[in-house]
């Protein structure tokens, strides 16, 4: 075979490792999930047009670093950014951060834009956006070009998520 061909093969095992990774960890947790492939997005606003949803229907699966060395998942509308007082103030510390993509790989195992709690290597405490109370949304389903449908409450139920108030509108460049 081709360089290529191994490429492309080694990232088609990748992918079906990364969602079959969300669907076995779902399915211990009994939470009902549906995985779409869909075409590459360039951006979260493309991803949500690309699954007919608004983009606070989208779920970001954000991985952020505690002082401690410790991380945990905040669970974010589309169209929200992180209220980094209102996160710091529910989890009590001072300091929170956004890790380089590959540190959030390596406390995940999923490269960014793939990145959820279901089927992480590691179970990091989750803190979920109250905003998505009684909806079902779409997030990052372990691999590119794939999302998986949720129902953000069973979701927050079988993770054991804090959910809060923890976001706000995004800050205008």
């Amino acid at each position: 075979m081709s360089d290529e061909t191994n490429a492309r093969t080694d990232e088609t095992a990748g992918e079906a490792e990364g969602t079959e990774r969300v669907r076995r960890d779902a399915a211990a947790r009994g939470i009902p999930v549906e995985i779409v492939e869909r075409p590459a997005a360039g951006s979260l606003e493309e991803a949500a047009r690309l699954l007919d949803l608004e983009p606070g229907d989208v779920m970001k699966s954000l991985v952020v670093k505690r002082h401690d060395g410790g991380f945990l998942f905040a669970l974010i509308p589309g169209d929200r950014q992180i209220s980094w007082p209102k996160l710091r103030a529910l989890v009590g510390v001072n300091k929170l951060s956004m890790p380089h993509q590959d540190v959030a790989k390596e406390a995940t195992g999923y490269e960014r834009g793939t990145i959820t709690p279901l089927g992480s290597t590691t179970a990091w405490p989750v803190y979920q956006d109250a905003a998505f109370s009684g909806r079902r949304v779409a997030m990052g389903a372990g691999a590119h070009g794939h999302s998986a449908y949720v129902d953000a409450d069973v979701l927050a139920d079988k993770l054991g998520a804090v959910v809060a108030d923890i976001s706000e509108p995004i800050t205008p460049r």
